[in-house]
């Protein structure tokens, strides 16, 4: 008797220990990660839900990682390094450093593991096998055709402030940067980088690190250079929102035109009060859902996302919100961008 029900479990182990071979992955064994710039930016935070809501609905696991502020690439570097010894099918990125992180993100993919760039791209963009994004570039060019339209004749004589993001110059920086440049009507020079430009209305160029506390300081410097700046254009809301604080200090809030890009709901909220003239806005928990889907995708067929026709990423779109429409300048109201906004 006893010798029987040895036989039986033996018998059960080794069947079942068969089957666990022989059977395909489930979708539970999927693993994803998240890497984002900072885990307080409500951008992050947003593309964090997405990723996280949609592992959820596809039985996938996740583990999300994040820089200690916007500029961090050695936890990010640290966090690929933790995704390709826990075996993960695919990493989705924000990277801080778009240059540095290249030999990294590579020996990930040499492991076999899927990488996407999220809003940000990298340098090369197919360091990546995709990249999910707002096209940053038209981004930066509607708020500059915004400010100029609104402008008007004034344009010529603009005196122009630029607060961006880090030194390091991330693609996502630079193409916001220099799409605004070439929507105000600013010749860019070499349109793969920051502060060659000699038109005579630039002020000047400071870093915020996309915070609120780094676009006051910024704005701080750039005032000092020169009080009498009438146009800023801010990398992300966080940073403008600092430069209107700064500008409140001293009496100018009222003067200046302050353009920026993310269209997270705080951001919509200071359109609305006309802490922000307009702000390009981006959909991160698409990108971060969609970035999913694709990891799942490649996990079951090894199928890699395409990207949109006649681009070199998957574009997830971007529409300017303002509740001053400019002519010729395709926008959407406060309204309507509240309703789409997240953060």
């Amino acid at each position: 008797m006893k010798f029987s029900v040895l036989k039986t479990t033996v018998f059960g182990a080794a069947v079942a220990a068969l089957a666990s071979i022989a059977a395909p992955a489930s979708a539970a064994e999927v693993g994803a990660c998240l890497i984002t710039k900072t885990d307080t930016n409500p951008f992050f935070v947003k593309m964090k839900e997405g990723a996280t809501a949609k592992a959820t609905e596809l039985g996938m696991t996740l583990k999300s990682y994040a820089g200690k502020i916007d500029g961090d690439s050695e936890s990010q570097v640290a966090a690929i390094e933790t995704c390709i010894a826990d075996g993960a099918k695919g990493i989705l990125i924000t990277a801080s450093d778009t240059k540095g992180i290249v030999p990294t993100i590579k020996k990930a993919r040499d492991a076999g593991i899927l990488v996407i760039a999220l809003d940000t791209p990298l340098e090369p963009a197919d360091s990546a096998d995709a990249t999910f994004a707002t096209d940053n570039l038209l981004a930066g060019k509607l708020i500059g055709q915004w400010a100029a339209a609104t402008l008007g004749d004034k344009a010529k004589d603009a005196k122009v402030a630029f607060l961006d993001l880090t030194p390091s110059q991330p693609t996502v920086d630079v193409l916001r940067d220099q799409g605004f440049m070439m929507g105000f009507g600013i010749d860019v020079k070499d349109a793969n980088k920051i502060g060659d430009e000699d038109d005579a209305r630039i002020v000047g160029h400071d870093v915020t690190n996309g915070n609120e506390e780094g676009g006051r300081k910024a704005m701080e410097n750039l005032l000092q250079k020169d009080p009498g700046i009438t146009v800023v254009h801010t990398i992300n809301e966080p940073a403008a929102a600092g430069a209107y604080e700064a500008l409140k200090a001293v009496g100018m809030e009222k003067n200046v035109l302050i353009v920026s890009v993310d269209g997270g709901c705080p951001g919509v909220k200071n359109v609305q009060d006309g802490v922000i003239g307009a702000t390009s806005q981006q959909y991160p928990l698409m990108m971060a859902a969609l970035g999913m889907e694709a990891i799942k995708k490649f996990a079951d067929s090894g199928e890699k996302p395409k990207p949109t026709e006649g681009k070199d990423f998957f574009d997830t779109g971007v529409s300017l919100v303002t509740d001053k429409p400019a002519t010729g300048v395709e926008s959407i109201d406060v309204k309507t961008g509240l309703e789409k906004c997240w953060g």
